[in-house]
């Protein structure tokens, strides 16, 4: 059953008015205050705008590209409780660095469902089930999680529509952000050249001869490529290397 349409008085609020010359739907509204949103960068405001779109009461925008311990790196923007955010923030980045890449591919724009731990506190008149919704800017993988009221019936199409405007949304405001901590991470030559070693079989040991210079220096790269791909493994970091046409 899909959900009330919102009043169009709300979205006025927006400063837009529903009669101009012919009548807008929400979601053309939405996509106008989009717009606008992203000419001021105005993400927070842009994502509280997607949250009433599908009458959802809090946000929550997280990225995938930093260590599984980042924590509250991880976090975009969010209008969660700040304690809520804090206990939920590494667990959420750990559940989505142990999937698999065929996982991540079929979960993209599709929204999802998981409950919050009971020992977890959560608003009065919250539903302690949250939707999740992954997308991609540029290379990296983003997710919007929403909290709805209790007993609220969701529109699963707005749900789709949330999730590909947002996907577009994010690549405005966050691009720039994005490419900057793209071109800090950005692997060295010496970097990929142990990563196309270690994907041939070799060990520290190995590419140590092959490439003349100290075990310990090998590691070292190792070390360093794991921390800029926000991954645990070798075997993480080749698939990472792998997906980006690096080896």
């Amino acid at each position: 059953m899909e959900s009330i349409r919102p009043d169009v008085a709300a979205w006025e609020s927006y400063g837009f008015s529903a009669e101009s010359g012919e009548r807008k739907s929400a979601r053309e509204l939405l996509v106008q205050h989009l717009a606008r949103c992203a000419g001021r960068a105005g993400l927070s405001a842009g994502l509280k705008a997607l949250t009433d779109y599908v009458s959802a009461s809090h946000y929550f925008l997280v990225r995938h590209d930093v260590s599984p311990e980042a924590g509250l790196e991880a976090v975009v923007a969010s209008d969660w409780p700040f304690d809520l955010v804090r206990n939920i923030a590494s667990a959420i980045v750990v559940r989505q660095s142990r999937m698999s890449e065929l996982d991540k591919c079929l979960t993209l724009l599709k929204p999802s469902f998981s409950h919050l731990a009971d020992d977890v506190a959560v608003p009065a008149g919250i539903s302690r089930e949250y939707c999740v919704i992954a997308f991609h800017v540029g290379r990296v993988r983003m997710s919007l999680l929403l909290l709805f009221p209790e007993h609220f019936i969701l529109s699963q199409s707005k749900l789709r529509d949330v999730g590909v405007m947002t996907g577009y949304f994010a690549s405005v405001c966050c691009r720039g952000a994005i490419l900057r901590h793209d071109r800090e991470m950005e692997l060295t030559d010496r970097e990929i050249e142990c990563l196309y070693w270690i994907a041939e079989g070799k060990t520290s040991d190995e590419i140590a001869v092959i490439l003349g210079i100290s075990r310990n220096t090998i590691n070292n790269y190792i070390t360093s490529v794991m921390r800029k791909t926000a991954t645990r493994t070798r075997s993480e970091a080749i698939a990472w290397a792998v997906r980006n046409n690096l080896v």
